[in-house]
C-alpha cells in the first residue's frame, strides 16, 4: 500500500480492507485509519448524511480514542461507488485549443488559425453558459493504485487528471450560487480516453462515441481519498501528472472555463444529482495526444491535485 501525503485539512475519507476482509469506509487522520463501518457501511451512506456526519467526523478525527490503524497496512480502493458520473469535455482553454490543433488534418487550416477560431469558440460558449458534459460509466471506475488495463483493440490510449466534486446533499435545477452548497467532497480521477474511437468515422454527423472511448474497466482511476470541500478552493488547485516521472501536466484549475459551481448547475438543469455522484471537471494541457506519447503496458501514471493527495497507477496491456 501507497500512502498519499499532502491532504488538505485534518482527516479525509476513504474505502480500505484488509487482506481477504471486505471493504469498509474509514476516516484518514495523518498516517492513520479509524474504521467507520459501525456507523455506515460505505462512504456514500456517510454523504447521504454529510450535514450530520461530517461535525462527528471532525469530533473523531481530534480524539485519541478508537481503534485507529496504520494505513500502510491496508489496501485502498476507489473511495467512493457513484451511482452516476458526469464528465465534462473541453473546460480547460489550453488544453481544447491544443486537442484543436492535434486533431487538424493535414493540409488543412494553419495553426495559428485554428487557435483563434477554437479561442473565439470558448468565450462564445462562456459567455452562453453552455458547458459540455457527457455521462460516464460507474464500471468505469478503479482503485487510486490499481492497475489500469489497456484493452486490446485499443490504439491510442491517453490520460486525462481532473478535479472531481463528490456530491453530498441532492441537487436538482440549483442556482450556481447555490451548487457549491450541494458538493460535499473533492477527489482525484483520471479519465483515461481511447483517442482513435472518439470520433465516429462511419457516422461523422452523429459526432462523439463517448461509451468506448471513456468506458472501459479501470478506466476510472479514482481517489485516493475524499477530502471535505470545507478544506480547500476548487477555484486553484494544481493539477499534475506526471508519466514515468516525467511532468506531462501541470495547470491550475484557474484555465477552467466553467467553474465546478457552475458545472454542477449546470448538470442539476437536467438529472437529480444524487449523494456520491462525480462531476468531473475536465483535463488540463498536457495529454498524451500533445505530446505524441500514448500510453503503453509497464507505463506508471502519477496524478496529484494541491490537497487531495496522489494516486498512482501502473498501465497494463491485455493483449
Amino acid at each position: 500500500m501507497e500512502t498519499s501525503p499532502s491532504l488538505a485539512g485534518p482527516f479525509a475519507l476513504g474505502t480500505f480492507s484488509s487482506g481477504a476482509g471486505p471493504a469498509f469506509p474509514g476516516l484518514v487522520a495523518g498516517d492513520r485509519v479509524l474504521d467507520l463501518s459501525a456507523h455506515a457501511p460505505t462512504t456514500r451512506a456517510l454523504l447521504e448524511r454529510w450535514d450530520d456526519v461530517l461535525p462527528l467526523l471532525r469530533e473523531a478525527a481530534a480524539a485519541p480514542a478508537g481503534e485507529w490503524r496504520p494505513v500502510a497496512e491496508l489496501r485502498v480502493h476507489a473511495p467512493v461507488e457513484p451511482r452516476q458520473i458526469f464528465q465534462s469535455g473541453a473546460n480547460y482553454r489550453t488544453h481544447v485549443i491544443e486537442l484543436a490543433v492535434a486533431h487538424e488534418p493535414a493540409g488543412g487550416r494553419p495553426a495559428e488559425q485554428v487557435r483563434a477560431e477554437v479561442a473565439a469558440m470558448m468565450d462564445r460558449r462562456a459567455a452562453e453558459d453552455q458547458p459540455y458534459v457527457f455521462i460516464g460509466l460507474p464500471s468505469s471506475v478503479t482503485g487510486p493504485y490499481d492497475d489500469v488495463v489497456i484493452p486490446s483493440w485499443c490504439a491510442k490510449p491517453d490520460w486525462e487528471l481532473e478535479l472531481a466534486a463528490v456530491i453530498g446533499r441532492p441537487a436538482y435545477r440549483v442556482d450556481p450560487d447555490e451548487a457549491l452548497e450541494h458538493v460535499a467532497a473533492y477527489t482525484i480521477a483520471n479519465d483515461v480516453t481511447a483517442r482513435e474511437v472518439v470520433f465516429r468515422r462511419d457516422m461523422p454527423e452523429i459526432g462523439t462515441d463517448w461509451l468506448r472511448a471513456k468506458n472501459a474497466p479501470t478506466f476510472t482511476p479514482l481517489g485516493p481519498y475524499l477530502v471535505p470541500a470545507a478544506f480547500l478552493d476548487p477555484g486553484d488547485l494544481r493539477v499534475t501528472l506526471k508519466l514515468n516521472g516525467e511532468v506531462m501536466q501541470d495547470e491550475s484549475t484557474k484555465d477552467m472555463i466553467f467553474g465546478v459551481a457552475r458545472l454542477v448547475s449546470y448538470v442539476s438543469q437536467t438529472v437529480a444529482l444524487l449523494p456520491g455522484d462525480l462531476v468531473l471537471t475536465g483535463s488540463p494541457a498536457g495529454n498524451g495526444l500533445h505530446h505524441g506519447r500514448l500510453l503503453r503496458d509497464g507505463d506508471v501514471m502519477e496524478g496529484t491535485i494541491t490537497g487531495l493527495g496522489t494516486q498512482r497507477n501502473r498501465c497494463r496491456d491485455e493483449r
